[in-house]
């Protein structure tokens, strides 16, 4: 059986760049866009050339070897000839491949917003299509707020994009600009608009503000559409796009698409999906999301312990793809639901080798059932678990001792009269018998804390010289002037593999040191440091 070709539009350095929170350089638009072409998918939408110095400097070479890099901006202005319009022409003189434009398809935003009647929208569309071609550039038209133009005057929806095919249009892009549209209405409205556009011009641009976008995106391609457009992590104003993180694997993994459709993304580049998320998490400097489907550090994570040892039987039971296909694992959490299974499967997880008859499985099993009756929880703390494990089996080398710790928050007038608040740290540690004092400063307590520790551990030093912490989260368990505060801490060492420590005490800035150590000792022993 022949599948039929699927093509993927990404869209992050447009729809992604207007996200709450985000905001690409240069350099992060140059990266984002090798990422995509290595990805393999068909179009790299690269933002609006003209719209301001970044755009117009990363459009002024080709960044893509594979995907048809594209030029996204507005359909001709009214009143305006082609050749005398600065934002079209700003498009056409890109160094593209491909040109988007987005076009009015509501009659109400064409009377209202553009001021013009709806002929003369329709004209704009077959100008800019037309200047487009004729420049030799492959030409998409994204139609706005298509749906909604369709449920108030379906006759004009699809005029627009009717007009674009009849005038070159690769690709006639129906848009759910406000997300408000249902699964079911995307399927009746794209089958109408395949009757004035063929399917394989037709594709859906969908938002998520309903939590729909990758169902709406998988109904326009039950219902005749070829292309989808989407973002990477699902990034996009509001509540996002259509998330290709997600609906990648969906495509290429799933029988009921995988046996009908193919995509530029091949099993290689797949594999490579999870990693490919966080990284790009990571350039953007945003917290990846724990529960992300496929690629999500808690999408193939079990707790109970009755499912755990089905999982041990047969993985399927509670796993819909193998994760490994999507460059993720499988992973047992340890709690005080779980049992020996949950306990046996993370201990193989993190290279921990013992019987699964030996004693001190028992006595290890209640002391993360008793440390998690204190407020810890290992499940989002694998580094701490394996620390943990190691100590209990005795496999835990003591790289070094802390003898004690002080901190100082000052605030106070500085000499150009300025108020301010400065941290300072104080910690003494020993490390083969040798007590090694240091002081730091930092921006707050818990970074004076960290810059302190890592600043002198002797002999251990070099294993630590690209370590560095990447986020940091605190929790208060119980109210009140005693809360337990519970403290997680993600680190990151220089080839990208990260890792997350757990502290727990009434104290934050105890709780916080704790994982702080924890940090540093696993960054130690992962380095495979020499034991004192």
């Amino acid at each position: 059986m022949t599948c039929e070709r699927v093509y993927l539009f990404d869209t992050t350095l447009r729809d992604g760049a207007q996200t709450a929170g985000v905001d690409f350089t240069l350099a992060d638009k140059i990266a984002v866009a090798k990422l995509l072409d290595g990805l393999g998918v068909d179009y790299v939408e690269g933002g609006y050339p003209g719209a301001n110095p970044t755009d117009t400097e990363f459009f002024a070479e080709k960044r893509t070897t594979r995907a048809a890099f594209t030029a996204f901006g507005m359909a001709k202005r009214s009143g305006r000839s082609v050749s005398n319009d600065p934002g079209l022409q700003g498009l056409l003189q890109a160094a593209a491949d491909a040109c988007c434009f987005v076009a009015k398809a509501w009659d109400f935003h064409v009377r209202e917003a553009l001021g013009v009647t709806l002929d003369e929208n329709l004209a704009q569309i077959r100008e800019t299509v037309d200047s487009s071609v004729a420049a030799g550039r492959e030409t998409l038209v994204d139609c706005e707020h298509f749906f909604d133009g369709y449920k108030a005057n379906s006759d004009f929806a699809l005029a627009c994009a009717r007009t674009a095919y009849e005038a070159g249009a690769r690709w006639v892009v129906l848009c759910d600009t406000n997300g408000g549209t249902t699964p079911e209405e995307i399927s009746e409205i794209v089958t109408a608009a395949s009757a004035v556009v063929p399917g394989t011009c037709l594709g859906i641009h969908a938002h998520d503000d309903m939590g729909l976008a990758v169902a709406n995106s998988l109904a326009a391609l039950g219902a005749g559409a070829r292309h989808i457009q989407g973002t990477l992590n699902g990034l996009g104003e509001r509540c996002g796009n259509a998330n290709l993180i997600t609906l990648i694997p969906t495509l290429k993994l799933k029988p009921a698409y995988a046996d009908r459709y193919e995509i530029g993304v091949g099993d290689e580049a797949l594999e490579g999906l999870a990693s490919l998320s966080r990284s790009f998490d990571e350039l953007v400097n945003r917290t990846s999301n724990r529960y992300a489907p496929y690629v999500g550090a808690n999408a193939f994570a079990t707790k109970a312990g009755i499912h755990a040892s089905a999982i041990v039987k047969n993985p399927r039971t509670y796993e819909h793809v193998d994760p490994e296909r999507v460059g993720n694992h499988r992973r047992l959490l340890i709690s005080d639901q779980g049992g020996r299974s949950n306990l046996l499967a993370e201990l193989a997880r993190v290279g921990v080798e013992i019987e699964r008859d030996d004693p001190r499985l028992v006595d290890l099993l209640e002391l993360i059932k008793k440390r998690e009756a204190q407020g810890y929880a290992y499940e989002g703390a694998d580094a701490s678990f394996a620390l943990l494990a190691r100590r209990t089996l005795g496999r835990a080398p003591d790289f070094f001792s802390v003898e004690s710790f002080r901190v100082m928050v000052e605030r106070r007038h500085n000499a150009l009269g300025e108020l301010v608040t400065v941290s300072e740290a104080v910690v003494k540690v020993v490390v083969d018998g040798e007590p090694l004092i240091t002081a730091a400063e930092g921006i707050g307590p818990v970074n004076a804390l960290d810059v302190a520790l890592r600043k002198d551990l002797g002999r251990y030093q070099p294993f630590i010289a690209d370590l560095r912490l990447t986020d940091y989260k605190v929790r208060i368990l119980n109210g009140g002037t005693e809360a337990i505060t519970r403290v997680l801490i993600e680190s990151m060492d220089g080839e990208g593999q990260s890792w997350t420590t757990i502290g727990v005490s009434p104290n934050i800035i105890d709780a916080s040191f704790e994982a702080l150590i924890d940090s540093v000792t696993y960054r130690l022993l992962k380095a495979d440091a020499p034991a004192p």
